[in-house]
């Protein structure tokens, strides 16, 4: 799994060369971020069911997936899966806050995610208006420290971006 660590490591290692002076600073900032990081993931970690049934119920009043007289449609499926992502995107930013990079994300929730959607028909409005919605719902203080929730929100932007 990729962090920061590792990442910095790897590049060292395959250009035959010690890790350098910036890439120790790298390692370094993210040693001195690692507390907000762990806050956030502790918080996210405790409340990830509340957080993600949030984020989703914000995302069925964008695109309700209702037919004209009010009744569910065959869309249902779509609703319960998207229910499901919301909950993996939201722990795969919960190890990320954990490790310190985007490893998880990256192997676990964003490779090959567009040929995914694509091949299966599934729009991806849905997932951002949901993350975008966890983004801008985050307070500091009264739900993280505001170094905490520039992380949890760095990596929602991460999710959101690859999405777009």
């Amino acid at each position: 799994m990729k962090s920061v660590i590792t990442t910095v490591v790897t590049a060292a290692d395959a250009a035959g060369r010690f890790p350098s002076v910036s890439d120790l600073e790298s390692v370094q900032g993210s040693l001195q971020r690692a507390a907000a990081r762990m806050e956030a993931a502790e918080k996210l970690g405790g409340n990830l069911d509340a957080v993600a049934k949030e984020a989703y119920d914000a995302c069925i009043q964008k695109y309700p997936y209702l037919n004209n007289s009010g009744e569910a449609n065959s869309t249902d499926t779509f609703k319960e899966k998207c229910q499901r992502d919301i909950k993996h995107y939201m722990r795969l930013i919960s190890y990320c806050l954990v490790v310190g990079g985007t490893g998880p994300l990256d192997e676990w929730g964003i490779a090959g995610q567009r040929e995914v959607y694509k091949a299966l028909n599934l729009p991806t409005a849905p997932y951002i208006a949901a993350l975008t919605y966890a983004r801008n719902r985050g307070c500091a203080p009264r739900d993280l420290s505001a170094q905490a929730l520039l992380e949890y929100n760095a990596l929602l932007d991460y999710v959101i971006n690859s999405l777009s």
